[in-house]
C-alpha cells in the first residue's frame, strides 16, 4: 500500500494538473497519478464533443448566412413607422384568466433563442460534458489553457458566437498534444479568429482591391500573433514587424455568402486582397507566393526562441505558481526548442518534473475550474442553465474574455474580496441544490478530498448546521479551492 505522503502527492497532482476527483470514481484513480497523466499524453488524442448540430465551420457558415438573410428579410417585412399593426387580443377583466386557459399552466417560454446563441449553448454544454467525463482532466485543462491563449470573443459578432465552440474543436483540441506550429496555423487561419481580430477587413494597399477601394491594412491579428500568441510583448519585435506581418497575411479571409472562393464561412486565401512583393519580418525577407508567405512566417515564429520562453512561462504560471519557478521555465523552454514545439514532449516534461509536483498549492481555481471540479464532485450534469449563471456571476463565461489577451491566470484576478463573496454565494447555491441527493456530506468530503482533507475542514463540515451548509463548506475549503 502506498504511504500517506505518496497518496497526498498523487491527490495534489490530480488537482494541480487535472479537474479534481469525481463522484463515483474509485480511490485507485489517485495513484499512481503521474503514470495516469503520462498515459493520457501518450495517447496524443482527446475525444471530440458529440451531438453537435453542425459538424464544422462550413456547415455553420452556411447556416449563419441563411439565418442572417432570414433576419434581414423579416426586418424588411415589418410595417413601417405610422402603418397600422394588428390589434392585441383584449385583456381579461379584473385580472382573470381568459376563457379556456388553465390557471395552473406554466407561462409560455420566450421565443426560441436565435441560431448563434442556440449553437453557443449547445457547444458549451458539450464542452462541459467532456470535462465531467474525463478521467483525470489533464487534457481538458490543456484545452482550456490553449483556448485562452489563442482566445476569441463570442460576443464580437454572430459569427464568433456561432463558431466559438467549433473554433476550439477544430483549431485547439486536435493539437494540444501535437505541434505548436500546427495549432498556431489552425488558430490564425480559422474564420472565428479572422473575424474576431478583423483580418477579413485587412487589404494590402498595393493589392488590386486596395488600389480599387482605397482601403488598407488592419494590424489587429498581426499584433496579437506577435504579442500574445508567439514571441510575447518582450520578444524583440518592433512596430515595423507588426506592419509587415499584417502585409504578409493580407488575403487570409472568410468566404462570403456568395461562395466564390469556397464554402460560405470557411477560410480562403483571396489573392485580390494580398499585398504583393516581399516583406521583412524580424530581419528575414518573405517573398513566397500567396498563402505560403504567411505559413512560412508563422512557422518561423513558432520555432523562435522567444516563443519557447513565452509559452514555457505561461504553462508554468498556469499549472504551478503565479511566480513561475525559473528553473522549471528553463527546462520546458529547452524541451520546446529541442523538439521544435512538440507539445506532447513539453507536457511530458511538466508532468515528469519533481519541481512541478512539489510546489505548494497556492493557485486558486479559476471560476471555470471551480465549476467543473464542483460539478464532478457533486455529480451534476452539463446543463447550460446551470452553467451559464454561475460563470457569468464569477466573471468567466466560456469564450467571452474582455479582450484578445484572454482571461487572467493569476490569483489577483479571482481572489479579490468581491470575487470571493460571489464564490461563496455560488457555493451556497450548489449546496442547496445538491443536498437532497447527498446522503452524508461528511462521507462525500472524505471521498472527494481524500488525503488532502485537513482536520479543520473535516470539523467544519461535520459541525455544519445543515446539509447545504456542509456541502458549501467542502466546496469553499482551502483543499478544494487551491491546486
Amino acid at each position: 500500500m502506498a504511504s500517506p505522503s505518496v497518496l497526498r502527492s498523487d491527490s495534489v497532482g490530480l488537482q494541480r494538473f487535472g479537474l479534481g476527483f469525481g463522484l463515483g470514481q474509485t480511490p485507485e484513480i489517485r495513484g499512481p497519478a503521474r503514470e495516469r497523466l503520462l498515459a493520457e499524453i501518450a495517447r496524443r488524442t482527446l475525444p471530440q464533443p458529440t451531438g453537435m448540430p453542425y459538424s464544422g465551420t462550413a456547415e455553420i457558415g452556411a447556416a449563419l448566412y441563411a439565418f442572417e438573410d432570414a433576419e434581414r428579410a423579416a426586418r424588411e417585412a415589418r410595417p413601417a413607422a405610422g402603418q397600422p399593426v394588428a390589434a392585441a387580443p383584449p385583456a381579461a377583466p379584473n385580472g382573470q384568466n381568459p376563457a379556456g386557459q388553465n390557471p395552473m399552466a406554466q407561462p409560455k417560454p420566450a421565443s426560441e433563442p436565435a441560431l448563434p446563441y442556440r449553437t453557443y449553448r449547445d457547444e458549451v454544454s458539450a464542452r462541459v460534458r467532456l470535462a465531467l467525463e474525463a478521467e483525470t482532466g489533464f487534457g481538458e485543462r490543456l484545452v482550456q489553457f490553449w483556448s485562452n491563449h489563442f482566445c476569441i470573443g463570442a460576443t464580437k459578432s454572430n459569427m464568433t458566437r456561432i463558431m466559438a465552440g467549433a473554433y476550439e474543436r477544430e483549431a485547439i483540441r486536435p493539437h494540444v498534444f501535437g505541434r505548436f506550429e500546427d495549432m498556431l496555423v489552425a488558430a490564425e487561419s480559422h474564420p472565428a479568429m479572422l473575424e474576431f481580430l478583423d483580418n477579413r477587413l485587412s487589404i494590402g494597399p498595393s493589392s488590386p482591391a486596395g488600389k480599387r477601394r482605397g482601403r488598407g491594412l488592419n494590424e489587429n491579428l498581426a499584433r496579437e500573433i506577435l504579442e500574445l500568441h508567439t514571441l510575447g510583448v518582450s520578444g524583440g519585435y518592433a512596430q515595423v514587424d507588426v506592419t509587415n506581418l499584417a502585409r504578409i497575411i493580407t488575403g487570409w479571409t472568410v468566404v462570403g455568402r456568395e461562395a466564390v472562393l469556397g464554402f460560405p464561412g470557411s477560410f480562403a486565401f483571396n489573392a485580390g486582397l494580398h499585398e504583393p512583393g516581399a516583406q521583412v519580418l524580424l530581419g528575414k525577407p518573405y517573398g513566397q507566393p500567396g498563402k505560403e508567405k504567411g505559413l512560412a512566417a508563422l512557422t518561423d515564429l513558432a520555432r523562435h526562441p522567444a516563443t519557447a520562453d513565452f509559452i514555457a512561462i505561461k504553462l508554468v504560471r498556469h499549472f504551478v505558481a503565479d511566480d513561475p519557478p525559473p528553473a522549471l521555465v528553463r527546462d520546458l523552454s529547452a524541451v520546446f526548442r529541442k523538439t521544435e514545439g512538440d507539445l506532447a514532449a513539453v507536457s511530458r516534461a511538466l508532468i515528469e518534473s519533481d519541481a512541478a509536483w512539489g510546489a505548494e498549492p497556492t493557485k486558486i481555481r479559476s471560476p471555470q475550474e471551480f465549476l467543473l471540479a464542483a460539478f464532478r464532485a457533486l455529480g451534476r450534469k452539463a446543463e447550460f442553465g446551470a452553467i451559464v449563471g454561475p460563470l457569468n456571476a464569477m466573471g468567466q463565461p466560456f469564450w467571452q474574455p474582455a479582450g484578445p489577451n484572454g482571461y487572467p491566470d493569476g490569483n489577483d484576478a479571482w481572489a479579490s474580496p468581491e470575487g470571493i463573496k460571489t464564490r461563496i454565494d455560488v457555493a451556497a447555491g450548489w449546496g442547496r441544490q445538491a443536498a437532497a441527493s447527498v446522503p452524508d456530506p461528511r462521507a462525500l468530503t472524505e471521498a472527494i478530498l481524500g488525503p488532502l482533507l485537513s482536520a479543520e475542514t473535516w470539523q467544519a463540515v461535520a459541525r455544519a448546521d445543515s446539509k447545504p451548509q456542509a456541502l458549501a463548506l467542502m466546496l469553499l475549503s482551502p483543499e478544494f479551492q487551491r491546486r
